[in-house]
């Protein structure tokens, strides 16, 4: 009996995985299919792809999804290439793709549609457009020093409006550096002083055309402060520039004629105007003079005196009636003087005051003798009261004979104010006497 010999888990898959990478059909492989559980990540990209049958692990390492100018989307149906491998730590099958584009367009156009649905979105389509100088002085040249453009361009300018300085900045048009180039001379013309900037190449297929599909290119137009004219490719071409740009021309030769004027025909038309205005002119000073002349002829000029005729009335009317309304005033006036004259003579009102003038006077007197009599009065009054009070007077009653006796400053009234050996002070009318009481009696 033969014994078995198990194999591990990974020897087998060891197995597998050199057969995968050995298989020359698995080498190079074309796939198509529907991309699904998209989820971009930073660096390297897991995704799967299917049809209606089967699934397909994809792997797509960071370097070549840098490649590709599209957006990958849930859903989209796309074209791979790539190396069928197999994943040992999970035992499953896989395709590690280098490349990837939309399947039934290219990758480029659908980069190319994405990008203008992204701009348009932002509105970088429906910003306010600069309108062109009418004029120019100075206008910037944004393309290949070696291309038909600037030559299309200087033959127009110097053609049309020779005046007009063509300044040209040469920029890579082409290839991966280009739209940092371009980017870059905006910027610069932006900085300096210009009127207008045409930026352009000639024609060729979208890969060649599309450093002007590029987003910082279109970020670069739409922020430039002077007008913008593209003209990027052929006619049917339509690049992201172009939509952004103030201006599109659909050749070079047409940017140039759309940035500036006819000289000749400005000229011409500035002749023209010449003339219009001094026909304008002469009409009008004509028409002033006329007007002039018609007013010399009047009769304001001719005879200026009529001019202050009616004034001259209206004065002298206003003068009679203010002197009629003045001397009626004073006659009704003096009539209301004479009146109250002699309602109020000045006669009676003098006999009035000197009445009260005697009647003063009379009142006057009266008031002084009567002020007499009562000072008399009161005098007697006064002298009568005097006798009196001299009459109880103690100097009066001491003239009598009779004295005063006090007691330590206490007038003595009665003998029992006293005791004997006090010393007592007796009041006379003439002085005082000091006593010593020896005996007290009562009576």
């Amino acid at each position: 009996m033969v014994e078995q010999q198990y194999l591990t888990v990974s020897a087998l898959t060891s197995y597998l995985k050199r057969k995968f990478d050995a298989d020359p059909y698995l080498d190079r492989v074309y796939l198509t299919g529907e991309i699904s559980n998209w989820r971009q990540r930073p660096n390297h990209q897991y995704f799967n792809l299917k049809d209606n049958d089967a699934k397909i692990s994809v792997t797509m390492f960071k370097g070549a999804f840098q490649k590709i100018k599209f957006q990958p989307e849930e859903g989209m149906k796309v074209l791979v290439t790539g190396r069928v491998s197999l994943y040992e730590p999970q035992g499953t099958y896989q395709i590690i793709i280098d490349s990837m584009q939309p399947d039934g367009v290219g990758d480029l156009y659908k980069a190319y549609e994405q990008l203008k649905n992204k701009l348009s979105a932002e509105g970088l389509f429906d910003r306010f457009k600069q309108p062109l100088p009418r004029f120019p002085k100075r206008i910037a040249v944004i393309t290949s020093p070696s291309g038909a453009v600037i030559r299309d361009i200087i033959t127009t300018t110097q053609r049309r409006y020779p005046i007009a300085q063509l300044v040209l900045f040469p920029t890579i048009v082409q290839g991966d550096k280009s739209a940092a180039d371009i980017v870059k001379r905006l910027q610069q013309v932006n900085a300096l002083d210009f009127d207008t900037v045409i930026i352009g190449r000639g024609g060729g297929s979208i890969e060649d055309l599309w450093p002007f599909n590029e987003e910082k290119v279109a970020h670069a137009i739409a922020d430039m402060q002077i007008p913008v004219i593209s003209s990027v490719g052929h006619e049917t071409d339509t690049t992201i520039a172009d939509l952004v740009a103030d201006v599109r021309a659909a050749t070079p030769t047409a940017a140039a004629e759309l940035a500036t004027p006819r000289l000749d025909e400005e000229l011409l038309h500035i002749q023209e105007l010449q003339n219009r205005l001094r026909n304008a002119m002469e009409s009008r000073v004509k028409y002033a003079t006329q007007l002039v002349n018609k007013q010399l002829a009047s009769y304001v000029f001719t005879q200026p005196n009529r001019l202050y005729d009616g004034y001259v009335q209206r004065v002298d009317r206003a003068s009679e009636q203010l002197l009629h309304a003045m001397q009626r005033q004073f006659s009704v006036k003096q009539q209301a003087y004479a009146l109250l004259a002699q309602r109020l003579p000045l006669t009676n009102y003098q006999q009035k005051i000197h009445q009260s003038v005697e009647h003063i006077q009379t009142l006057e007197a009266r008031l002084q003798r009567a002020y007499a009599n009562l000072l008399q009065v009161k005098r007697q009054q006064m002298a009568k009261t005097a006798n009196a009070l001299n009459l109880v007077s103690p100097l009066t009653i001491l003239g009598r004979g009779y004295s005063l006796v006090q007691v330590d400053d206490k007038v003595v009234k009665t003998v029992a104010d006293l005791q004997v050996a006090d010393e007592i002070t007796i009041r006379i009318l003439d002085g005082t006497v000091t006593a010593n009481v020896i005996d007290i009696k009562k009576e």
